[in-house]
């Protein structure tokens, strides 16, 4: 009797750690990836909002080049498009 019960905390055990693990947010772990130089926080992102059940966008100009990202609330993951030398970006 004492073996299944151990399996069962065990397993109790090991899905809330899972659970408390998964409930993390992209915002609570900010810059967690490679090093970085600075900010640009002097241009403004051209935001495309779409309606509710479809990705938002945005576009900005980076040395030349446009990015393009595909985000869709605040759900951890994006899309990213690079265009190289975009003539609309001086």
């Amino acid at each position: 009797m004492k073996r299944p019960a151990r399996a069962l905390a065990a397993a109790v055990a090991a899905l809330t750690l899972l659970a408390l693990a998964g409930c993390s947010s992209k915002y609570s772990e900010p810059f967690k990836d490679a090093p970085r130089s600075g900010k640009d926080n002097g241009s403004p992102a051209d935001l495309i909002r779409m309606p509710d059940g479809f990705s938002n966008a945005a576009t900005k100009c980076d040395h030349g080049n446009r990015l393009y990202i595909a985000y869709h609330g605040d759900s951890p993951y994006a899309a990213i498009a690079v265009v190289p030398q975009d003539p609309t970006c001086t």
